[in-house]
């Protein structure tokens, strides 16, 4: 059975409020770090942010365009436990699994949407195929970053 217009925007909503999070505990992550370690990490969230931010605006725009209302903050769902600032803040290892974590949830909700939107909805499902790509590419990024703090 094909997906309704509701489920695509409920979808939408729950990536949307997926970007957000993520901006803002990148966001946190990149502030709180401390330590000659953690500067290369900080300043890979904080150019981060904006492509986050620019997924949750393309996000948006779309479900507008499908009629349905952006969710405020109220209506956001946040769970990205992996992903709060740790209480030592030279804790870097710890930031870079919470940054792979939410890329590999990122990478899961763009799937599932291509799946629900597969044969209904092309406009969503080419954004969720690039914001896929695109949550790969940070991916591989981190796994690097992991690599070299494993080796010390």
């Amino acid at each position: 059975m094909a997906a309704s217009k509701e489920q695509i925007i409920a979808a939408l909503s729950k990536s949307f409020s997926m970007e957000v999070e993520t901006v803002i505990n990148y966001l946190a992550n990149s502030l709180d770090l401390e330590g000659v370690r953690a500067e290369f990490i900080k300043q890979a969230l904080a150019t981060d942010i904006q492509e986050e931010l620019t997924h949750a605006q393309q996000i948006g725009n779309r479900i507008k365009q499908l009629g349905g209302s952006v969710p405020g903050s109220l209506s956001l769902q946040f769970n990205q436990k992996s992903l709060q600032p740790p209480r030592d803040t030279t804790d870097v290892l710890t930031v870079i699994k919470g940054v792979l974590a939410a890329e590999e949830d990122a990478i899961a909700q763009y799937n599932a949407v291509i799946k629900l939107t597969d044969g209904v909805d092309y406009v969503t499902q080419d954004l969720a195929i690039t914001l896929l790509g695109q949550e790969e590419a940070h991916r591989q990024q981190f796994e690097g970053y992991l690599k070299e703090y494993m080796k010390s």
